[in-house]
């Protein structure tokens, strides 16, 4: 089954064991594709996603010394290091072989082969390559994925990697879609309370009735189907981290009462009159604007300072550049394998038309619009007219687009201006800008410049 679903790339400059490879591995595998000339191997892989790539040790060479073939796999793995690479040969040698070994090769196998070994060694790899992905993110990719090159998602990734050892309580903040959750499972899996629970509540969604049931839980008789007693989420989450979604949406009465609980770290659930000590790291998380945030008519001041000892805001995905396409890639990738089609190559079109929308709805937004085109488009090459827009997204984006789209352009040749007047010089252009080098950096990664 494994076996099946595998896309394979071999790379030989003697046509007949290209020929001989494809013909006994076509009717096992998903796809194989031949190749020849080894200097086009980083557009084999830029093209396409391989599980396993089968590399000839010597391309022309007057001397078999295999040296060719080791450079050729240090260029793959430089690539694409979790790629699996057979290296073969037709001079056994057992000095090359553990030196191929020790550059990455997953295998060597010699020429003349054995069908059953190839297959069986194939087999092999793929199988354990499963497994260890399976140890390793047994998840799905909307619980702990974090995909980006942006500075913007690295500015992100330096307050994790200082903030996660920690017990500091966080506030995320961002607009929906933009992966709050993402970072708040990240925050947990980083720190000393990892292997204990990380309980999530949407507290924006609790009616007042549910807020204090949910979160303290209650004993049974509490109210009329108070039928058994029921632990609150604090308490469930005790030892480890709460995350409490949306908070901005809850009412100031809400609030006193959250405030209490965390001052004095005790929860008492409904119908108990006895006091239950916890033990939580807090992160919370809001789309709401800082701005907002500070009125007090709408939320308390004591209380955003309790849950704010470090914020982290989440860049919308306008802002991220060139993530657009690291994103697109991997979700189509993840697309592809969950409805059995093979991998796209994407059309130099259907990537300036994501790079052109706005994305109201962020990677949330990015990943409908991609689940869509996968399920949709026929053939394996995605291409502009394969991107149909959320229609629920599509209002916002044009009330947003009609006044963004101008500042946008006023943005860009005002940098482009500077950049011409100082000859390029990244760090005179963002000072007469009146911004930092990482800023500007930013925008030129989203005006492509």
């Amino acid at each position: 089954m494994i076996l099946k679903q595998a896309t394979i790339l071999v790379i030989d400059d003697d046509v007949d064991v290209l020929t001989a490879l494809r013909l006994l591995l076509k009717p096992l595998v998903k796809e194989v594709v031949i190749e020849k000339n080894p200097s086009n191997i980083g557009a084999q892989i830029d093209k396409k996603s391989f599980d396993l790539i089968i590399l000839d040790m010597n391309f022309n060479g007057l001397v078999n010394t295999g040296n060719e073939g080791i450079f050729w796999l240090n260029k793959i793995k430089k690539l694409k290091p979790q790629t699996d690479v057979v290296l073969i040969t037709a001079y056994a040698d057992i000095d090359l072989a553990i030196r191929a070994l020790k550059e990455g090769a997953s295998d060597f196998l010699v020429k003349p082969w054995k069908n059953e070994k190839i297959i069986n060694t194939i087999s092999t790899l793929l199988k354990a390559r499963k497994s260890n992905a399976t140890n390793k993110n047994p998840q799905t990719i909307s619980t702990n994925t974090i995909i980006g090159e942006s500075d913007a998602i690295k500015d992100v990734f330096l307050k994790l990697k200082k903030v996660a050892p920690t017990d500091a309580n966080v506030l995320i903040l961002g607009e929906n879609g933009t992966g709050k959750d993402l970072i708040a499972r990240a925050l947990h899996d980083n720190s000393n309370r990892k292997d204990k629970p990380f309980v999530k509540v949407d507290v924006g969604a609790l009616t007042s009735s549910l807020f204090e049931s949910e979160l303290f839980g209650y004993k049974k008789g509490a109210f009329t189907d108070a039928k058994e007693d029921r632990t609150g989420r604090f308490e469930a989450a005790n030892g480890g981290t709460l995350f409490l979604d949306e908070i901005g949406n809850i009412t100031l009465g809400q609030q006193v009462r959250l405030l209490t609980v965390l001052q004095n770290r005790l929860v008492t659930p409904l119908g108990s009159n006895q006091e239950i000590p916890i033990d939580i790291r807090l992160i919370c998380a809001t789309n709401l604007e800082p701005d907002v945030l500070a009125n007090e008519q709408k939320f308390r001041k004591d209380l955003i300072y309790r849950i704010n000892t470090v914020d982290i805001m989440m860049p919308p995905l306008r802002d991220r550049g060139t993530d657009i396409t690291l994103l697109a890639k991997h979700f189509i990738g993840v697309y592809a394998e969950k409805y059995n089609k093979s991998q796209f190559t994407l059309d130099t079109g259907f990537i300036s038309k994501l790079k052109k929308h706005d994305f109201p709805g962020n990677v949330r937004e990015l990943q409908y619009v991609l689940e869509r085109a996968v399920i949709m488009t026929d053939g394996n090459v995605l291409k502009p007219e394969d991107l149909v827009f959320s229609s629920i997204e599509r209002q916002t984006s044009k009330t947003a687009t009609s006044t963004t789209m101008n500042l946008d352009s006023i943005e860009k040749n005002a940098i482009l201006t500077v950049l011409e007047k100082n000859k390029g010089n990244v760090s005179k252009s963002a000072k007469e800008l009146g911004i930092t080098r990482a800023a500007l950096y930013r925008r030129l990664d989203k005006y492509e410049l």
